[in-house]
């Protein structure tokens, strides 16, 4: 399946970087159903232009719009501002109408392309032609993507709830109970004290900790929850929103998680989360969480990868009107994702 480009906004260095690839232009508003995508995207210093938040408001408006599409995207920006919130912006909305995307899919150029220097200096390339070179690999990776399927999917549901008053803990086990049936599923509680922050090793003080299967703190994180990360094939983030943001323990663990992807790719892992918020500002949690897995550490997203709520007291999650029917949907995305079709010849 060839790629297809969807321009949101051009710049003449965008355009020099896709000479280095084969692909087709798809407009914006035509059918994006079954589709391999590359959004190329560029950001001067008002940030993203208009045919960007229009498209990102057809998909807000259409959630069956890229139904059955695989993306990656490019973000080009003139300035060192906008090109990361853009990516995110993009991904959440492309994904809630229906698009997957494999894991590290963002190729970001600063208006400096300063952010290009480390692969610049391992590949002993030029900043602009180590942008071309990562795009034409990022191209192959989507020409060539296959999302992973299992036997039965081993479920890691990561949280830091209080076990008795959480609403996002009750809808986290709701959507257990329905993947159980076909998945092996592990829970693990992040507690207060037994969760330190990354300190910032450097990259091979990290590498050496790594390799010995712990990092500088030590402790739960690295003996039980990274080990535990490993050997999973979907990651469940239970994330309740702690002023607009991911709350610091699972914020913690995923700065932790440096030690485990020196090591090895996390690209064969799904990425899946329920987000409850108080008040309001779900979006704004799975953004950050889309944009730390999935964009940064790599993990794949499947389509409409996160349940939203809003609950503030204890049990009005699960009260809440037609929430037994949107669990049951949500599992069964999940299970239609990652779960191989057995034949009678398997």
């Amino acid at each position: 399946m060839a790629v297809s480009v969807v321009f949101l906004g051009q710049n003449p260095r965008l355009l020099r970087a896709l000479d280095q690839i084969s692909y087709t232009i798809l407009p914006a508003d035509s059918d994006l159903r079954n589709r391999r995508l590359l959004f190329a995207v560029a950001v001067d210093s008002g940030g993203p232009g208009a045919a960007f938040y229009t498209f990102v408001r057809r998909l807000r408006q259409e959630p069956d719009a890229l139904r059955g599409s695989t993306a990656c995207l490019v973000v080009d920006g003139d300035t060192e501002l906008y090109t990361k919130s853009a990516a995110q912006t993009l991904v959440l909305a492309a994904n809630l109408a229906g698009c997957r995307f494999p894991g590290s899919p963002l190729l970001e150029a600063t208006g400096s392309l300063y952010n290009q220097h480390i692969q610049a200096k391992n590949l002993n390339l030029g900043w602009e032609e180590t942008y071309f070179y990562r795009l034409r690999q990022l191209a192959d990776r989507l020409e060539t993507f296959r999302p992973p399927k299992f036997r039965r999917p081993r479920v890691l549901l990561l949280h830091a709830s209080d076990q008795k008053r959480s609403n996002t803990l009750a809808l986290g086990r709701a959507v257990c109970a329905h993947l159980a049936p076909c998945c092996d599923i592990r829970e693990m509680a992040l507690l207060n004290g037994t969760v330190h922050d990354c300190r910032g090793c450097g990259y091979h003080a990290c590498l050496h900790f790594a390799q010995n299967d712990t990092c500088f703190y030590g402790g739960a994180i690295s003996e039980e929850v990274l080990p535990a990360v490993r050997d999973s094939d979907v990651l469940l983030f239970l994330c309740p929103n702690y002023n607009d943001a991911l709350g610091a323990n699972l914020m913690a663990l995923i700065n932790r998680m440096t030690s485990l992807v020196v090591q090895q790719s996390l690209g064969d892992k799904y990425l899946a989360a329920v987000a409850v918020s108080g008040y309001s500002g779900g979006d704004l949690v799975a953004r950050q969480l889309l944009g730390a897995m999935c964009l940064n550490r790599g993990v794949i997203l499947p389509p409409n990868f996160c349940l939203f709520q809003t609950a503030h007291d204890p049990g009005d999650a699960m009260r809440a009107e037609g929430i037994e029917d949107r669990v049951r949907v949500f599992a069964e995305g999940i299970r239609r994702e990652i779960l191989m079709e057995l034949t009678m010849d398997n």
